[in-house]
């Protein structure tokens, strides 16, 4: 029995040991953020370089486009040369989420109001409503300035071209739909030299597009899904800064 006591306390006296010194570490590295479970768990730090978006191993670049803007001006994958720029694809009669979409961007508009080499770029999914006229009544409803923000019309077959085979970003007609499209409500963020990139989740995977439709006043929608327009303000930074 006195064997077994001494076990016991010796084991409790290891514990007590491990408690003090090696728990308030792991804490302090959780709170920190440099706890990584291998294989799984990837924890991007904090200055590292956002990810680029790869298929076959080649970097994935915007596709060359040309379209009118709000102000009945051509407008080309080269204006945005040497700028950052968040793309997304509305429409101005959408009832759901393109209005959410819209302010959020005018947020970030204000954001980076100083900066030269920043830029948003605007394609309607709906061109044959959407003329420039009626683009230049909704930039000056949300408050639109800035003179790198277009907001574009065109052919509807290559703005839907560009929309789901250049960015992968859902975009169709569908009748039965609220106000007769329905679209992903994702924005797409462009470094200086034209590629698409974007910040790595929890297991090292690029996340590939930002959610538009959530403000940060929200946090979440209905589905449980948080906001990641405050990311998206530290990684347009990051790419300005490169």
């Amino acid at each position: 029995m006195k064997k077994n006591n001494y076990t016991y306390v010796w084991v409790s006296f290891i514990l007590l040991v491990f408690g003090i010194i090696f728990v308030p570490r792991i804490i302090e590295r959780v709170k920190s953020g440099k706890v990584v479970q291998t294989g799984r768990l990837n924890v991007e730090e904090p200055n590292e370089k956002l990810a680029f978006i790869e298929i076959n191993g080649e970097k994935r670049k915007v596709p060359p486009f040309a379209f009118i803007n709000q102000d009945s001006i051509m407008i080309t994958n080269q204006d945005y040369a040497g700028k950052v720029y968040v793309v997304d694809f509305f429409f101005t009669t959408c009832p759901t989420i393109c209005p959410i979409m819209s302010k959020n961007l005018v947020q970030l508009q204000d954001q980076f109001k100083d900066f030269e080499d920043f830029g948003v770029a605007s394609f309607t999914i709906n061109p044959e409503h959407d003329t420039p006229g009626v683009l230049k009544a909704y930039a000056e409803d949300y408050g639109i300035t800035h003179m790198d923000w277009h907001l574009m019309t065109g052919d509807l077959t290559e703005i839907y071209e560009l929309a789901n085979t250049g960015f992968s970003i859902f975009a169709a007609q569908v009748p039965e739909a609220a106000g007769g499209f329905e679209h992903s409500g994702l924005f797409a963020l462009v470094d200086k030299n034209g590629y698409i990139r974007s910040r790595k989740d929890q297991f090292g995977n690029p996340i590939v597009y930002y959610r538009g439709a959530i403000t940060q006043e929200e946090g979440k929608n209905d589905h449980g899904e948080t906001e990641q327009i405050s990311i998206l303000k530290e990684d347009i930074k990051k790419l300005l800064e490169e």
